[in-house]
């Protein structure tokens, strides 16, 4: 009992288990590439001409629509602790499917898109059964499927693209908002808000976390490791496809060669954007704000790099050596982490 005539001792206050620098957002890989934005942001306005012009605006918010959705693309695969080196031409081959439904049969273009993302969503199906069934790690199958997929579609297309397709089609990649804002980038925005709900809301996404950071736990705890795999791919697909579509947006045509030689020119951005962003290589761990700002520096510093007139070449391999660091920094992040005893 507490003695007469002394006043009740304070409630303790909770202490601080983690500063928001240490816990949270300041501490992690998005305030750094919010910076890294930032700071390239104002040397290309201040060393181009055009770099924060209303077009250039425009014709980057494009790009980085596009790249943003690839790299969700790879992402949620390397979630699951796999690959997806077939992201490329499974887009290519999905909107070339949606181009012949439109132009040849006469589809709208709300069903072209239906067809696109169902042609995305078998395809990725197949990745995924393929994997599971053969245990072949998704490296070897996806890297095999890229060519047969390809392939499969310049014979039956005949290497032809599809140009006949309904306008509003080619009048949604050149719709502008407010002078300089492209509708497609709002499309990139939607999509992030649908994979973070699926990741922090669902049983689905936990799943898929789960599946990807400890397969053996995951069979363990009643979760069906292969069918969340599937789904992983068949998630995949289906971005890969509205990539695709995007991309035929901004084009106004279905073009085989969009996504380049059996969609490899998919490759960089889909690995690096989810890399830079935090989404472990091993697979576990996500970051969907990562991922779109990882993309977002990867456009800008493509287009500020062009237009300083830097040739191709370089900024490909400005952008493969971007990725390599990233990778050896993330590895020796963890092991730093790892001899400290601390949760990744």
């Amino acid at each position: 009992m507490q003695p007469a005539g002394t006043l009740p001792a304070a409630p303790a206050r909770p202490a601080k288990t983690a500063s928001f620098v240490q816990a949270g957002f300041l501490g992690g890989n998005e305030f750094g590439l919010i910076v890294l934005i930032c700071v390239f942001a104002a040397i290309f306005s201040l060393a181009t001409k055009g770099f924060a012009s209303p077009f250039n605006l425009f014709t980057l918010g494009r790009t980085m629509a596009i790249d943003i959705v690839i790299g969700f693309s790879m992402m949620v695969v390397i979630v699951s602790g796999g690959l997806n080196l077939a992201v490329g031409a499974i887009g290519v081959c999905a909107v070339m499917a949606g181009g012949f439904a439109m132009e040849r049969l006469g589809f709208s273009w709300p069903l072209g898109l239906a067809v696109t993302l169902l042609v995305g969503a078998a395809l990725g199906a197949v990745n995924g059964e393929v994997i599971v069934r053969s245990g072949v790690h998704s490296f070897i199958i996806t890297l095999a499927t890229m060519s047969i997929f390809f392939g499969g579609m310049v014979f039956l297309s005949r290497a032809e693209a599809f140009r006949g397709l309904p306008p509003e089609v080619a009048q949604f990649g050149k719709l502008r908002l407010m002078g300089f804002l492209s509708p497609l980038f709002l499309v990139s925005i939607v999509a992030g808000l649908v994979l973070a709900w699926l990741y922090r809301l669902t049983a689905l996404g936990r799943r898929m976390l789960a599946a990807g950071a400890s397969p053996r736990a995951a069979e363990v705890s009643g979760i069906r490791v292969d069918r969340t795999i599937v789904g992983c791919h068949i998630l995949s697909g289906i971005l890969a496809a509205l990539a695709g579509a995007m991309l035929t947006a901004r084009h106004g045509a279905a073009i085989p060669s969009m996504a380049g030689h059996l969609g490899q020119d998919w490759l960089l951005p889909a690995f690096l954007a989810p890399v830079l962003g935090g989404t472990l290589l091993t697979g576990g761990k996500v970051s969907v704000l990562g991922t779109f700002l990882g993309a977002m520096l990867v456009s800008a510093l493509t287009n500020g790099l062009l237009l300083l007139r830097v040739g191709e070449f370089w900024v490909q391999a400005f952008l493969g050596l971007l990725l390599l660091a990233a990778v050896l920094l993330d590895l020796g992040r963890r092991r730093l982490l790892a001899r400290h005893r601390i949760a990744v």
